[in-house]
């Protein structure tokens, strides 16, 4: 089975639609990825159905417990799970925030090759990132403990009525010491997320506003 097949496979068995076009944009990503982590090591995975499962259906498995239509991605690295988002869903706006000069650089070229006019690449620390309009969901796929997430990013959430969310998404069930978040935050659900090809365990941390 070729990889459009396995991506199409895979996205049926999350509930997703993938139109042709989205389903090809994706692949071409996952090219983008694969051909700069051979100079920037974006990722170790360089496999094309271990990153198809690992990095693409990986961050599809998430897109039930988003809101929109204001995201930012923390710590996006190599543009997961943002890039991915922003492709299956062009009516949402995404903000990629990555410290890494390197990998934003990565991220900027991405963003133009695959014309993504709902991405905002921006290259700074999260903590000093302080945007005129806040979000709706602030979302990490691989940025620290939970406790340091919240600390760091709380302040981009949605205050008030129609307060945002943060969701983590973790490998196994968070077990770390929560009483430490913020007072303003709590931990609202942790939901297990079963990701096609993929025997790992995922777990996804909603944490909302108290």
């Amino acid at each position: 089975m070729n990889l459009a097949a396995q991506l199409a496979k895979g996205a049926s068995a999350l509930g997703v639609n993938l139109p042709r076009e989205t389903s090809a944009r994706l692949l071409q990503y996952l090219e983008l990825v694969k051909k700069w982590s051979q100079v920037y090591n974006l990722t170790a995975i360089r496999q094309s159905e271990a990153m198809l499962s690992q990095h693409l259906l990986d961050s599809l498995a998430i897109l039930s417990y988003i809101t929109g239509p204001r995201i930012i991605d923390v710590g996006s690295g190599a543009g997961l799970p943002g890039i991915p988002l922003a492709m299956v869903r062009p009516d949402w706006n995404l903000v990629l925030i990555e410290s890494s000069h390197k990998k934003a650089v990565f991220l900027q070229q991405a963003r133009i090759e695959l014309g993504l006019k709902n991405v905002e690449i921006v290259a700074k620390r999260v903590e000093s990132f302080q945007p005129t309009e806040k979000f709706d969901t602030v979302i990490s796929r691989a940025f620290s403990s939970l406790v340091v997430f919240v600390k760091l990013a709380g302040h981009l959430c949605k205050e008030g009525k129609g307060a945002g969310k943060i969701v983590a998404m973790k490998g196994a069930y968070p077990k770390e010491n929560l009483t430490q978040l913020p007072v303003q935050f709590a931990v609202d659900k942790v939901y297990p997320v079963v990701v096609p090809s993929l025997e790992a365990k995922r777990h996804l941390v909603i944490i909302k506003r108290t």
